[in-house]
Parts: structure tokens; sequence; C-alpha cells
């Protein structure tokens, strides 16, 4: 059933406005090469800071989130188009740039779709309303004897069409409607299609400008020495060497460490090979993960702030079996492609960025508050990343950029090198995380409880001691869908000088690899197969046992397995979506590991475009499966050990499991996609490790050399 949208005027503030959704209506923002002089006659219809429509016929779209990868720019822009009854093949697509009028423009949290699903299509019903309004009134006609397809306006009497190009100097007279009709879902034309990514060509032929490719007239280029321990400073420095090399401009102390500018990014990173800096290790010199790791384990023999308990604890049963495990993670990074970079220039008073940035807007008031500017004095430019997973969140490198394009009076491009953008990350957190579970005498769950132990990023980032009530670590730790009758969550927070950031998914990769890998051990020591327990636990009718099953159906989980092989499944709900993951690997002789095979099953509600989602699932697997395979930050004296790819691998193509994505299609409220998979990946592997060795991996990342 189509659907209408009609608000009161304190609920259309609220969804369109910056604390809502982040759609203004009735607002026309002018993007760069577009200014309409007072006078002149319109040739552009833009209803609205999201869209405009050119004479000619062409349809822009400008999208308010980043392309970090993950498909944003063509499903956002689906949303609009399968509205507004435009042909598919006349859309440009423009990024939006920083300003609060787009609402809020950080991506992150697998939220793009979720918080756009309607405020975009209510900016195409929008346009297209007012363009058939229009339209009307030429042949004076009432709006319903009219209807739109394809970019024209179709009079149903006569059968006469108007292109929408006709229709932008009559449109953009009529007032912006405050209720607009929203189509039915059977009918729509665009949402629920495989359409192949916008962006794919530029990228493909080296067309597309992410952060690292962006030039100005006269710009220079820099890079930073940064201060290797954290808290640490600089005591001296001596630039001698780095200035007399041929193309070397300046070398300068900043907040941050020591610039190099230069006539090239390759001689900036020269000159900061040869800088020579005496360096103030600071108050952190002697931390280490060690020393970390020892403050959490200090944690596992206290029992933590209680942050959730479902159902009531009943006395201990003489015959209940319990089961106890401790799970750990390390530290980690975000290892983007594209390092950390961002062209700044300083002018005049006001400063102009082009950044690979996943929140413009903190861009924006950070360079602003550095440089002591008004807000409006600072504009970002969203540029394609190569990558993001949450670092590009944090606008370390955009305030660099910008307070040295001040000092040198020019454009400064500044790019990071591989190990700088490696050891001066800001790290997903470690965990340890203490499980205890018990089992009636049926083997039947009868208590799960979970105590997590780590650092909180919201504490780092806030600087302010958290409330129990507000510990930000919790997703994930406990399957709330589970029935099992009693369950507690609690937490212990660590404190560390290490910098602290949103890693893909944040805390939900870490708990459900403890929290999934527990539910397997809890199945085998009530000698139950690790599907049919999970299974056994969830509702009739809950999406979660929906795709468990799948997952199962489509892997053939009953089939058996040969020595050497083994199958391990896992699960979780979150973002409003569902997944399970069955992964099957292989071990030689050597014990040598080979993953061959996962098998996802998706339940994200709605989906805008399938391509997009079978895309992530592959995506996720992929970054999940280096970190779980690969990965970890060691931290000694006060610094970050590992640098470039030698150290901190990633998955390489060799290495890449075959993944089939199963999608439950829909027409419930849509999810989020991009962060779920993350959690569910590394407790499927290491379940499918005990399937085949009878060896319970605890510890990431995997090492079978120390599992017994």
């Amino acid at each position: 059933m189509a659907e209408r949208i009609k608000h009161t005027r304190r609920e259309f503030i609220r969804i369109f406005s910056v604390g809502g959704s982040g759609l203004i209506l009735a607002s026309y923002v002018p993007l760069r090469g577009f200014i309409q002089k007072k006078g002149d006659t319109p040739k552009v219809f833009a209803p609205n800071v999201f869209i405009r429509i050119e004479s000619s016929g062409l349809v822009t779209v400008i999208v308010p989130r980043s392309e970090l990868g993950q498909g944003v720019f063509t499903s956002l822009t689906m949303l609009v188009a399968e509205e507004l009854e435009v042909d598919w093949e006349k859309i440009k697509v423009e990024n939006a740039f920083s300003d609060k009028r787009f609402g809020d423009q950080n991506t992150g949290g697998s939220t793009s779709i979720r918080r756009s699903w309607e405020p975009l299509r209510v900016v195409g019903a929008t346009a297209k309303t007012m363009l058939i309004t229009a339209a009307a009134a030429r042949w004076k006609i009432t709006p319903s004897d009219c209807s739109a397809e394809m970019g024209v306006v179709v009079n149903k009497i006569s059968g006469t069409k108007l292109p929408y190009g006709e229709l932008v100097e009559d449109a953009s007279k009529l007032p912006v409607p405050t209720s607009v009709k929203l189509k039915d879902p059977k009918d729509y034309k665009i949402i629920g299609k495989k359409i192949h990514r916008l962006d794919t060509p530029g990228k493909l032929y080296g067309e597309a400008l992410f952060g690292i490719d962006h030039t100005l007239p006269g710009m220079r280029f820099a890079t930073i020495s940064h201060i290797p321990t954290f808290g640490g400073g600089i005591k001296s420095f001596d630039a001698t060497r780095t200035k007399a090399l041929n193309g070397v401009l300046d070398a300068t102390a900043i907040s941050t460490g020591v610039a190099v500018i230069a006539e090239s990014t390759w001689l900036a990173f020269m000159g900061k090979g040869l800088l020579s800096v005496n360096w103030e290790p600071g108050p952190n010199a002697n931390v280490s993960s060690e020393s970390i790791r020892n403050s959490m384990s200090a944690k596992l023999r206290e029992p933590g702030e209680m942050l959730t308990r479902i159902g009531t604890s009943a006395m201990p049963q003489k015959n209940e079996t319990v089961i106890e495990a401790v799970y750990e993670t390390p530290f980690l990074a975000h290892a983007a492609m594209e390092p950390m970079n961002c062209l700044a220039h300083f002018k005049d008073g006001k400063v102009e960025l082009w950044a690979p940035t996943q929140n413009p807007q903190a861009a924006q008031t950070a360079v602003a508050r550095a440089l002591r500017l008004k807000e409006e004095d600072v504009t970002v430019y969203v540029t394609f990343s190569g990558g993001g997973f949450g670092r590009r969140g944090d606008v370390d490198y955009a305030v660099e950029a910008a307070e040295l394009s001040k000092h040198a009076g020019k454009p400064i491009k500044l790019t990071w090198t591989r190990e700088e953008d490696t050891r001066h990350d800001f790290y997903r957190p470690p965990s340890i995380h203490q499980l205890k579970g018990t089992l009636n005498e049926h083997g039947k769950p009868a208590s799960l409880r979970h105590h997590v132990i780590t650092p909180s990023i919201e504490e780092f980032k806030s600087q302010t001691k958290l409330d129990p009530a507000h510990y930000d670590f919790k997703g994930g730790a406990i399957e709330r869908e589970y029935q099992i009758p009693f369950m507690e969550l609690t937490g212990s927070i660590v404190t560390t000088p290490v910098p602290l950031g949103y890693w893909r998914s944040v805390y939900r990769s870490q708990n459900p690899f403890a929290l999934e890998s527990f539910v397997d051990e809890m199945a085998l020591a009530a000698r139950k197969d690790a599907f049919e327990f999970r299974r056994d636990m969830l509702p009739e009718k809950s999406r979660l046992l929906n795709v468990l099953t799948i997952a199962a159906q489509k892997s053939d989980w009953y089939a058996a397995l040969s020595k050497g092989h083994g199958r391990g499944i896992a699960c979780a709900s979150a973002y409003d979506s569902y997944c399970a993951f069955v992964a099957e690997i292989t071990l030689d002789r050597k014990d040598n590991l080979k993953v061959d095979r996962y098998v996802c099953a998706i339940d994200c509600g709605l989906v805008v475009n399938p391509d997009t989602v079978e895309a992530q699932m592959q995506s996720c697997i992929a970054f999940a499966l280096s970190a779980a395979l690969k990965q970890r930050i060691t931290v000694r004296n006060g610094g970050v050990s590992e640098g470039n790819f030698d150290s901190y691998p990633i998955l390489t193509y060799e290495e890449m499991p075959k993944v089939e994505v199963h999608i439950v299609q829909n027409t419930l409220p849509v999810g989020g996609i991009g962060e779920l998979g993350i959690g569910v990946t590394a407790p499927a592997l290491c379940n499918a490790i005990y399937s085949a060795t009878g060896k319970r991996v605890r510890t990431l990342p995997v090492d079978l050399t120390q599992v017994n």
C-alpha cells in the first residue's frame, strides 16, 4: 500500500533537521560551479539541498554520506531515484560538502541507509510532486490526472508528455509541499534491483578522485614524523640534512611531530627520513601490551559493574554442569589502503579542505577550533576514500594539513607514510572475556554470565569517567534472542594512554567472538550439535533462527567431513539486521590452515541493492579474517611496533575463501549491513578449527602452535 508522509510542524523539524535524520526541505545550498545570480531566469530546479534538475533533463543527486567503498554513492541515490521516477542513466551524483544544512553527515555505525531510508525517498517524492503540479497547471488539469515515468510527466487524459527539464522554471516557483505520497514496495522499479555501482567505472579507469589524488595550483607537499610515544613530545630537532635535499622547502615542529614541506610527496618522505629528532618520551614510555594485559587480567578477580541482567538467577542445581572459559582479543589498527591525507588551503582567514573523511562536520569543527576560526569559514569537500573502517571518523590529519597551510601560506597536500598511518592510529581496544555457563540435567542452558574487560572508547574520547549505565562495550556481549533462563553481563574498564577509536563494528567485533565460541563450548558440554543447540535457544518465529537455519541448510551442515576438515557456525543480531555464517576449513598434516568457504545468510529487512549486500558480506569476511588470522598491534616502550603490511599483514587473494551469500527477501524496515558480519566471522572460523582439530582457539589472532 502506498504511503503518504504527513507531519506536524514539530515532527517535520525533527525528521528533516540536524537532530533528526538529516534532511532539510525548502533549502538550497549552492554547490561549487553553480551559483544562481539574483534576477537570472531559473534554469535549475532545486527544491531541497539534495537534488537539482537542469533544463537539459540532467538530474544531480547530492549524497550526504561518505563513499568509503561500501556503496552508498549508489544505494542512497537509488532511494531518491525510486520516488523521483527518473531515468537511471540520466543521473549524476556528487558528494555533499560540510554543511549543517545537510544534517548529520557522519558515516558510521551502519546507519547510512537506515537513517536515510525515509528522508531521501521524501526528497525524490517532493521533487516529483512539484514537477507534476507544474505540468498540471500548464495543461490546466488536476495533478491526479498526471503521472511520472522515466523523467517525464504524462497527461493521463491526452497522453501528452513533458520532460522534467521543460518544467524546471515552473516548478521552481511552487511552494514545497509538506505532505507527499511514497510508493508501495510492490511498485518499486529500482529499489531491490541489483544495480551496478555508479562509482565503479571512474575507479576502474582511474578517473575517480580520492583524497590522495586532489591537486591545487601552487600547492606544496608535506608529511609528518609523528611523536613516537603516547603523550611524548619534542626536545629538539635538526633538519640540516633534510633542508639540504634539493626540493625540500621547510621543516617545522607542530603539536604532533615534525613536518617536512617539499615540492613533491616523495621528496617530503625522503626529507622526513633525514630528520634528526630528540624525542621526549613522556610519562608513558614504559607502557606495553604486556602491562596493559596485566591490568586487564587483574580485573578477572573482581566482579565488575552490573550492566545487564535478564531473568532470575536460580539456586545451583545438584546435577548442573558448569562451563568456564576466558577469551582474549588484541589491539587492532584500521590499515586502510589509502593512508591518511588531506589537501588544505588557508587564505584570507578561511580554509578549504579536500579530505577522504567519514565526518566532514567533525573536521570542520576541529579545524575551526585549532585555527580559531568560525565554523562557517571552514569548508570540507568530501572525496572518495580508499577504505575507512572508522579511522576516517577521526580528523587529526585534517587539522594538521590546515595548520601547515596556514604556516606555509600556500595550499598543502599532506600525506602520511604507511608506517605513520599504522603507528599513529586510533586503535580498536583489546579485551578479555570471562564467561561462565551452566547446563541443567537435560543439557539445556540454565545460565550464562559474560564479564567484559576492556578500555572504553567513549571514555577515551570524552576524557570523562563513564557511569556504568553508559559503558559503551556492551554490544554483542549477550545475544538477547537466546532464550536462556538467566543471562548476566558485567563490565570492567581499564585505562590506557593508547589512542582508541571506532574500528569496523566497534565492540561487536570482539564480543561475539567470545560469546559465539563459548556457545559452542556449551553445546559440546551438552553433547549436542552446535547448530541444534542454538536453534533450540531461539524463538520459533525469530529472524535470527531463520538465518541460522538457512546458513545450516545452504552449507549442507550435516554432510560428513573428512579428516583435517572442519565446519563451524555462528550467528548474531545487530544494526537492525540478522546474520549467520558457516565456515569451512582445511588443515594439512603440518597444521597449515586454509579457509575454504563461508556460507552467509543475511536478513537486513527490505534490501535496497542486493549487489551491495553481497559485496558487504564478502568485505566483512575479508576484513575480519585478516584480523582473526594475522593481525595484532603490539605496544612497546610507549609506542606501536608494527609499521607496514609486512608486520601487520592482510589477507591475500589466494587466502580469500569462497563466499556464498543468501539474502532473505522481505519488506521489513531496512537494517545495516556494513558491520554485522564482522563479529560472526572469527567465531565461525574458530568453531570450524575445533571441529577439525579438537583445539579451542580462545585468543586472537589464531596461532595453532599455542593451542592445546
